[in-house]
């Protein structure tokens, strides 16, 4: 609906939709103040009469929600099975490139979070866009995982409100926002999403296990990934926590697929294991090494000028990235080799 609004001086748009009737979407559109005379529904799930109404309006743009309840005469399956899906998108495709017809196809995705039912339909379309958010939480981010013409590298951070979806400028501090002051196993990192440099706070929690095997639970990272952090703590640092339960969390819902935060993770998992806080204008960026060394990362520059931008005082990088940065920082960059000399800077050993 949003989308559609603003179109609004770009021509007709179709919006066609399977799951929901005129009086629903008319009560969306009244909540959002969408009001404009080129918006056009159609409830309807039967692809012959869709296309025949689509050849009749020649639309600027078709919205369709979803995929998985239109259906056609031709093929006898179900409604949302692998054969409907893809001779509705066929058919769709080639209706709307002759006409040169924008269309935006929607559809379900599973619990995991990869779209319903047969993937065949990722293949045919030219863009795959996955708006993605937890449950639990008002944030939501718009990632391009396929683009024929362009780049898959932006996101898009949004805030759902009353009025609708809300874009978030700085999504740094919105995520960094209502940190205490100084508790500790708290980090801030900075992490990448495209091109996109985001600041956003990591915390550990390590309490003595009650069972002779230590838990270790992620939310907003790779479970993996942590074992394997925390035994690299245990062999190269000479920390003991063999017998305490860690649980490390991504404050505000995000997941982070990225190496760049592991220092972070480190360095956050010390801090709540000897209970003394790392200072709230310390940021942390880098890889580390099965070995204890500290990797560099990319775009190391747009992190940094990132957390100069929001007040931060101290950046702790790889010093393989600090040999390389060219301009000057008013924040101060501390270059570190391995995890030993990182969280050293910090003051937990």
């Amino acid at each position: 609906m949003q989308i559609c609004d603003k179109l609004k001086t770009q021509g007709e748009v179709l919006y066609v939709s399977g799951e929901e009737s005129a009086e629903q979407i008319k009560m969306r559109a009244d909540r959002l103040k969408i009001h404009k005379d080129n918006l056009l529904f159609l409830s309807e799930t039967d692809i012959d009469f869709i296309e025949e109404e689509i050849t009749k309006i020649k639309p600027k743009l078709v919205i369709i929600d979803s995929i998985q309840t239109m259906y056609s005469d031709q093929i006898t399956s179900a409604a949302g099975s692998v054969s409907q899906v893809r001779e509705i998108t066929a058919r769709v495709m080639k209706m709307c490139k002759q006409n040169q017809i924008t269309t935006i196809i929607i559809g379900h995705v599973t619990k995991e979070g990869n779209i319903a039912g047969p993937r065949v339909l990722e293949h045919m379309v030219d863009t795959v866009l996955y708006l993605e958010g937890e449950r639990y939480f008002s944030y939501r981010i718009l990632r391009g995982v396929k683009n024929r013409f362009g780049s898959t590298n932006e996101i898009g951070m949004f805030e759902m409100q009353n009025e609708g979806m809300v874009e978030i400028n700085n999504p740094s501090s919105v995520l960094i926002s209502e940190r205490e002051n100084n508790p500790a196993g708290s980090v801030i990192v900075a992490s990448m999403e495209g091109t996109r440099p985001i600041l956003i706070e990591l915390q550990a929690l390590a309490v003595p296990t009650v069972f002779g095997m230590p838990r270790r639970t992620a939310n907003g990272v790779d479970y993996n990934r942590l074992t394997l952090l925390i035994a690299v703590l245990e062999k190269q640092v000479g920390l003991k926590l063999g017998n305490q339960d860690i649980y490390l969390n991504v404050v505000g819902g995000i997941k982070i697929n990225e190496p760049a935060i592991d220092l972070g993770i480190i360095m956050s998992a010390t801090s709540t294991f000897k209970n003394i806080p790392i200072k709230t204008d310390v940021v942390a960026i880098g890889e580390v090494g099965l070995t204890g060394e500290v990797r560099s990362v990319n775009l190391i520059e747009k992190r940094i000028k990132e957390a100069e931008k929001l007040g931060f005082k101290t950046c702790i990088i790889p010093d393989g990235n600090k040999k390389q940065l060219k301009e000057n920082y008013k924040i101060n960059i501390i270059g570190v080799k391995n995890i030993e000399e990182a969280i050293k800077q910090v003051g937990l050993i």
